[in-house]
């Protein structure tokens, strides 16, 4: 089962709203939210159910979580739906294709995922950076480094307003554990393994357009690079953060860092250990841009 806690905001100030949806599946939590202009609070709330039901699998079942009377009643008590009946037809072809429960609860509810949600929707309607437009449920996306011809393009990120970014990544790399304990006490024949892989880590964060043809040139603010030795598992983990402020994300800065560090240990110890695997390289966590804060483990 699939849970969905859904919350809208909207500030008359600055006449804007926000909307955020947590997805909780299978003990992973996915956020998903946008700052949208020109809105009312109704529409941010039935904005956060469309979006975060449009992202989970047609056919699957889902409870949607919600402190809108509004949306509530609607939903379960057959409101009239007088106004913002374009959001309302969204909502139903989206409910149409997944067997959805709608639950009440209340703005007091101790709740993580529900305060999480709360708090980031109050936060987007009064954030004076990032507008962005109202999102649609999600449909087959386009190729956005395709032209119209199918020749590989650059998107194109100037009009997009700088914001703070970040992504973490994982990686990790497993060995005999005799070559791990040669790791932790630096005596391997090359030297001081973990402080070579740190640096080439670092080093290729800053390569990446280079390597991916694709990727935009980044003035990369910080890097991290950070290992986790799993004795019990003969295994070293790799988490690599990076952060900067522009106009598109660093997932593929942190993605590359944590793939040739891994490939540095590698490099450096094969000689001793013939058998090493480099495993699991993913992204765990974005924020920043359009899509805001998605956390996938």
């Amino acid at each position: 089962m699939i849970e969905i806690y859904t919350d809208g905001a909207y500030n008359p100030a600055l006449n804007q709203g926000g909307w955020v949806a947590v997805i909780v599946d299978n003990q992973q939590k996915h956020i998903f939210s946008a700052i949208v202009k020109e809105t009312t609070s109704n529409r941010m709330e039935i904005t956060a159910a469309i979006e975060a039901i449009s992202r989970t699998p047609q056919g699957s079942e889902v409870i949607v979580y919600t402190d809108s009377q509004y949306l509530f009643g609607t939903v379960t008590k057959g409101w009239q739906r007088k106004v913002n009946r374009d959001l309302w037809a969204k909502l139903d072809a989206a409910v149409s294709q997944r067997k959805v429960h709608w639950r009440w609860i209340e703005q007091s509810n101790k709740n993580p995922f529900h305060i999480e949600a709360h708090s980031l929707a109050t936060t987007l309607a009064s954030q004076t950076e990032m507008p962005t437009s109202p999102a649609t449920p999600l449909a087959a996306p386009a190729l956005t480094h395709l032209d119209a011809a199918g020749r590989p393009k650059m998107v194109d990120i100037s009009g997009k307003p700088d914001t703070r970014r970040e992504a973490i990544a994982k990686g990790i790399v497993r060995m005999q554990p005799a070559t791990l304990d040669l790791i932790k006490k630096g005596k391997t024949a090359k030297g001081d393994v973990l402080s070579v892989a740190q640096l080439a880590g670092i080093m290729s964060a800053k390569k990446t357009p280079d390597l991916i043809p694709l990727a935009h040139p980044i003035l990369v603010g910080d890097i991290k690079i950070e290992f986790s030795l799993d004795e019990a598992n003969s295994a070293i983990e790799i988490t690599t953060t990076v952060s900067s402020t522009g106009k598109t994300g660093v997932e593929m800065e942190a993605l590359t860092a944590t793939a040739v560090t891994a490939l540095t240990i590698y490099d450096m110890c094969k000689a001793i250990d013939r058998g090493m695997r480099i495993e699991n390289i993913r992204l765990v966590k974005k924020s920043g841009g359009r899509s805001g804060t998605i956390t996938l483990e």
